[in-house]
């Protein structure tokens, strides 16, 4: 495994980010917990959640799967950087009490102590605003996260969901304050099929020393061979990749994709991985195995190096918007 920084602090992690949003819905405990032991047996270091994952009556069920894994020792814990978020509606009927969500400092305090619970550990180390909450302003969101720095329940803060003007704001606001690191880190929908982070989000998070955790780097299975496996496998697309693949030129484009990669005998979802760990800026991707088998497909691509004809492919097939700002005027 190859490890960076995340932004600009001094944590390392690894350049996979192990995604659990499927412990609990689609993976059961067992799975789950072999999945987080091969993981870091591969070096993968850094374990991504959230307090709503599980869905439904069963939020909370996915942080409750890590704090299981944990409790059975052999130092799990302390080999792990543990990312969770904050802001979603926690009632499992979807009606959420006053200030049971989002990012008052009501709720971010009662919200830590939940998730700490629920995953079994006195501290959180990335500890993310799922959205941009523009109800409270971030001198109050501040203010509230500085108090729990201090009594050791979070170490660090990071941003998801969040356009690159909100970055800008909650660290000039964290600056203007003093005595807080602000947002080390951003999750942003970024892969080959979807590039507008790099217009402004990431522009934003280099500029302030974010680290880019990208998710859904395959794009709902769109970049993972997904005409392939319908053609040999009979197994059809769904969710967003169906949609896509509804569009005529959208299904030429990613065939075009399918058919450069196999030129060169590269599988399309390492690929498509391989590529977001050349882009400035990119800490690591966030993947989401339901399997130990799509893990192993996923480790592949740490060690896969894209040739130049197939990157110059790629760019081809996949136009970036371009330099930030040019992009926004030529």
């Amino acid at each position: 495994m190859k490890y960076t920084q995340l932004g600009r602090t001094g944590l390392k992690v690894s350049r996979l980010v192990l995604g659990t949003m499927n412990f609990g819905p689609q993976t059961d405990e067992a799975d789950s917990h072999a999945i987080m032991d091969a993981a870091l047996d591969a070096g993968i270091n850094i374990f991504d959640t959230a307090n709503v994952y599980g869905w439904g009556e069963n939020k909370g069920r996915t942080e409750k799967i890590i704090g299981s894994w944990f409790a059975k020792g052999g130092d799990r814990r302390d080999k792990v950087v543990l990312a969770t978020k904050v802001y979603g509606n926690m009632a499992a009927d979807g009606d959420a009490w006053p200030n049971h969500d989002k990012l008052s400092a009501l709720n971010i305090r009662r919200a830590v102590d939940a998730s700490l619970k629920r995953l079994g550990t006195d501290y959180i180390d990335l500890y993310q605003f799922h959205h941009v909450d523009r109800n409270t302003p971030f001198e109050e969101i501040w203010q509230a996260i500085d108090v729990l720095v201090q009594q050791g329940k979070i170490l660090y803060v990071g941003s998801s969901n969040f356009p690159g003007y909100k970055i800008a704001q909650a660290n000039e606001i964290a600056a203007r304050r003093g005595g807080t690191i602000g947002l080390v880190s951003e999750q942003c929908l970024y892969n080959l099929a979807e590039r507008h982070a790099e217009m402004e989000v990431i522009p934003a998070a280099q500029e302030y020393g974010l680290g880019v955790i990208p998710w859904s780097p395959l794009h709902g299975g769109l970049l993972g061979g997904v005409i392939k496996k319908e053609v040999e496998g009979g197994r059809r697309a769904s969710g967003r990749a169906a949609d896509t693949l509804a569009n005529p030129a959208a299904r030429a484009q990613i065939q075009a994709y399918e058919d450069l990669l196999d030129k060169h005998g590269i599988e399309p979802g390492e690929a498509a991985l391989a590529w977001l760990l050349t882009r400035p800026g990119v800490t690591g991707p966030i993947v989401g195995p339901r399997t130990g088998e799509q893990l192993e497909s996923a480790l592949r691509a740490v060690e896969l190096e894209l040739p130049e004809e197939v990157l110059a492919g790629l760019e081809e097939i996949f136009p970036g918007p371009g330099p930030s700002p040019e992009a926004f005027a030529w």
